[in-house]
Formats: C-alpha cells, sequence, structure tokens
C-alpha cells in the first residue's frame, strides 16, 4: 500500500501532491490496478490534514479513471498510466540512490541535495526537451 508524504514547502496544494504520488506510484509499477489505496482515516491520521482534502485527490484520481470506490471496501487502483522498462528504472534508481549517498556522505544536506538536483532537473529538461 502506498504511504504518502507532504512537503509543506513545495507550493503544490495537498491535494495535488496526493494525486502526484498515486501517478508516480503507478508509473514505477509500485501501484497495480487493484492494489488498495489508503483509507480517508488512515491518510488523515498518517497527515494530520482535512479529510475533505483526501476525498478532493481521490475523486480527481477517480476522474481520471485510475482508481474505483467501493463502498464499504475502499479505493482501489483500476487503471494505469504508462511506464517506461521496469529494468531501466530499476538501473537508474540505483544509480541516483548511489549519488544521493555519495552526496549526503560529502556533507551536503538533504535541502543542498534536493536543490542541486531540482536545478539540474530543470536545466536539463529546459535544454533538452523545453519542459520545465
Amino acid at each position: 500500500m502506498i504511504e504518502f508524504h507532504l512537503d509543506p514547502s513545495s507550493g503544490v496544494p495537498t491535494y495535488a501532491q496526493l494525486v502526484q504520488q498515486v501517478h508516480q506510484a503507478l508509473q514505477l509499477g509500485l501501484l497495480e490496478p487493484g492494489d488498495r489505496l489508503p483509507t480517508a482515516q488512515q491518510v488523515v491520521a498518517s497527515l494530520a490534514i482535512n479529510p475533505n482534502t483526501v476525498l478532493k485527490a481521490y475523486r480527481d484520481l477517480e476522474r481520471e479513471g485510475l482508481v474505483r470506490a467501493r463502498p464499504g471496501l475502499g479505493t482501489f487502483v483500476v487503471g494505469r498510466l504508462p511506464r517506461t522498462d521496469p529494468q531501466a528504472q530499476a538501473k537508474f534508481r540505483r544509480s541516483m540512490a548511489s549519488w544521493l549517498r555519495s552526496a549526503r556522505d560529502a556533507g551536503l544536506s538533504g535541502e543542498e541535495i534536493e536543490a542541486i538536483y531540482r536545478t539540474a532537473f530543470r536545466d536539463c529538461f529546459v535544454e533538452g526537451e523545453g519542459v520545465a
């Protein structure tokens, strides 16, 4: 089951962060059709957010055809998003994990590492594909 995390400094609304995390989990194969999402009460308890925020995120996912609520049973994944090759994903995730450990071992803080990553990501996609 997915475990949601929030980044209050991101500027992204809370419900949108939940939707993004489901999208990412689907793209990485961490969620598959048939998997159950945490209940709204579970998310509220773990993140201390308003239940309506969770329900809004789940409604958005349902409108996209990615999840379906089953009264009394929960909300289940029913759709998929395009995925790249799982082996390629695993290779680059291992590479990134190694890079992150090296940066941390060099004394960089989490905030500094994230700033470096975000800047490199932005530079790569602005130069390479015109996406920011």
